[in-house]
């Protein structure tokens, strides 16, 4: 907010030297009230240094600062309040974002570096279901985010296309699957067998090492094994993709985790150089004893790799190809203990590079207060869900405004937002409780609620047929409180990349929202005045601010609803 930093400023100027601008700018805050102003300094800090009470210290600098920016500065207790000049500010704020556009917010952090962001990886032969939401929109969001903070960014689909499970899967599939009932319906034929295979276990418990063993020959390159594991996959990979379309995400790679199989002996081997390796119960581990972790397992004692080897291989290779200046790893908090260890052996391994990677954590979608889990077959398919999602978006299209043009796509747009609104307005680290009823309300604290706003927003535009050229500042508390809301967009930015949060984005196009609307019942915007071009002005940049916070979600937002 360009007000706080004249702000920090002139308050270091007139302290002549005594404290650093940085310093008064990580204690400056905005005050609770907004009749207190909108920018203060407490001066607790000055107290003894001044050997003087921070009331006294208040009334004294409140009467030396005069800025254009601001219409007064006052002393409120220990605290100097600045109150901005609404004119100057709004002119300056309405100018600079009808001038940028969706350029507005982008920030230079990230200039000539490159972050690599590992999301959504879904297992093969599973159904993408609920439980893969979370990664998918959590890092598809970080992803758009890094890159309006001017970083390159490498999205990498990690698919998880190995391990015992494809053991499991192809014993189930000998013994009780067919050809036909596969390619009729593979991927709920391939849960099916996957589910069965977990209840047969518990009677017949030869069972699991029949899978050890499948999974063995696959690893050792075993044809009838190899032929099956692709056919899976290519399966998957269809069904995958029309998810991925349906929500508009992208990735640069799809490198999953048997892409790392023929370079695993080269990790080990570094390892073994570096004298890393020890033996522990037939198995190959690296101890992490000095950070009070258990050790990092590297090789089961029947010679089978882990993921901790992939990760590791699969973490070499991306520096070698992308240079990364950090790496972003969107997987669940389940898994915190595990990248700690990979993290760590790299480090322990030598490469400085292991500091720039980060696991970013989230919470469990429950259903009903438990986890899903496609093991029990307790599990809700997305597409089936995105779908429902869209048909009730069409149905409420169809009761508001059946004439509207476009209708299919507003309804894909609407549908498919309201599910990735719900799971990014919560804090990643929480659960989130799965209610197709909750996900795709249209009004309160929702996606379409935003899209709504914007559409309005676009409607008044289209109505006024007038001409936006260089509008003049605004006096209203309506439209200040909608001016201060588009200051803090950079703002939010900057610290929902700092945090790996977008909830932060989600929650500001909520609050410019409401924002917004208020205004909207209460100031008459089209009427014929000297006012009228600011005002239009102002309407315009809410529509530029939240179709560039909901672009940053991974929504679009329809011009008309």
């Amino acid at each position: 907010m360009e007000g706080m930093k004249t702000f920090a400023e002139e308050i270091t100027c007139k302290l002549d030297g005594m404290i650093t601008l940085e310093e008064v700018l990580q204690v400056i805050e905005k005050p609770k009230y907004a009749e207190q102003g909108d920018v203060a300094f407490p001066c607790f800090l000055l107290a003894k240094m001044m050997k003087k009470s921070p009331q006294l210290i208040a009334a004294d600098l409140a009467k030396q600062i005069d800025h254009p920016l601001f219409g007064a500065v006052v002393a409120n207790g220990a605290y100097v309040n600045g109150f901005l000049n609404k004119q100057v500010v709004s002119e300056h704020v309405l100018n600079d974002i009808l001038k940028q556009g969706a350029n507005y917010g982008h920030l230079s952090h990230g200039q000539g570096k490159v972050i690599t962001i590992d999301f959504s990886s879904p297992n093969i032969a599973k159904p993408f279901s609920m439980g893969h939401l979370r990664s998918t929109v959590i890092g598809n969001a970080i992803a758009n985010i890094a890159e309006k903070s001017g970083y390159q960014t490498v999205r990498i689909n990690h698919l998880g296309d190995w391990g015992t499970q494809f053991g499991k899967l192809i014993t189930a599939y000998k013994y009780w699957g067919s050809e036909e009932s596969v390619k009729e319906n593979p991927i709920q034929e391939l849960l099916s067998l996957y589910v069965k295979f977990h209840d047969e276990v518990e009677q017949q418990p030869h069972l699991e090492a029949e899978a050890r063993r499948w999974f063995k020959k696959l690893e050792d390159g075993d044809e009838e094994a190899r032929d099956l594991w692709k056919w899976f996959k290519a399966e998957s990979l269809l069904e995958f993709s029309k998810i991925y379309d349906l929500m508009n995400i992208r990735f640069d790679s799809l490198n999953g985790e048997a892409f790392y199989n023929e370079s695993m002996d080269d990790t080990i081997q570094l390892l073994q150089e570096k004298g890393l390796l020890i033996e522990s119960d037939g198995a190959e581990v690296v101890d992490l004893q000095e950070y009070d972790l258990p050790p990092c397992l590297i090789k089961k004692s029947d010679g089978a790799t882990l993921y901790a080897t992939r990760d590791l291989t699969a973490a070499i290779y991306r520096q070698n190809h992308y240079q990364f200046d950090k790496a972003l790893y969107v997987v669940g908090q389940e898994q915190s203990l595990h990248f700690k260890q990979v993290f760590l052996t790299l480090e322990k391994m030598g490469f400085e590079w292991a500091k720039g990677m980060v696991h970013i954590p989230f919470g469990f979608i429950l259903k009903e207060g438990k986890k899903m889990s496609t093991r029990k077959g307790k599990v809700v398919l997305l597409e089936r869900v995105i779908e429902e999602a869209i048909e009730l978006a069409k149905q409420n299209i169809e009761e508001k405004n059946p004439q509207l043009a476009q209708k299919e796509e507003v309804a894909k747009a609407v549908g498919v937002g309201a599910i990735i609104f719900h799971d990014l307005k919560n804090e990643r680290q929480g659960n989130i409780e799965f209610s197709l009823e909750d996900m795709l309300k249209f009004e309160g604290t929702t996606g379409p609620y935003v899209q709504y706003t914007h559409a309005r927003a676009c409607s008044i535009i289209r109505k006024s047929e007038s001409n936006i050229v260089h509008p003049a500042g605004l006096n209203d508390d309506y439209s200040w409180s909608v001016i201060k809301s588009l200051m803090e967009f950079p703002i939010v930015i900057e610290k929902s990349l700092q945090q790996y949060e977008p909830s932060q984005i989600a929650k500001y196009v909520i609050d410019l929202s409401q924002e917004f609307n208020k205004y909207y019942s209460h100031v008459k915007i089209l009427v014929d005045d000297t006012e009228k071009e600011s005002r239009l002005a102002l309407v315009k940049a809410v529509t530029i601010v939240l179709q560039e916070g909901l672009r940053l979600l991974g929504m679009k937002a329809p011009m008309e609803m």
